[in-house]
């Protein structure tokens, strides 16, 4: 039971990456979004620097991570797939 506990307090860290165009901005937008409706505490960080998105392993935007882990590259993300990742 401590363990729940622990976990649904644990602020997650969403990364965005992209470079600022409309697919990327949509991508962020979709991602506060779904925060906002799942009502868990998490980080949106949004990434634009290419070197960064490379080093992350990033080779195609809009690019979304959630604690590190990249979940979907190359496309707009669909609200109920941003919702299940941040509340699993």
């Amino acid at each position: 039971m401590g363990l729940s506990f622990d976990k649904e307090k644990r602020v997650k860290t969403i990364t965005v990456y992209g470079p600022g165009s409309m697919r990327c901005q949509k991508t962020e937008e979709i991602v506060k979004q779904a925060v906002e409706a799942a009502g868990i505490q998490a980080q949106v960080v949004k990434v634009s620097d290419v070197q960064t998105m490379v080093a992350a392993g990033i080779m195609t935007t809009p690019a979304v991570a959630v604690d590190g882990v990249v979940k979907l590259a190359g496309r707009i993300p669909k609200a109920d797939e941003v919702r299940q990742w941040i509340t699993a």
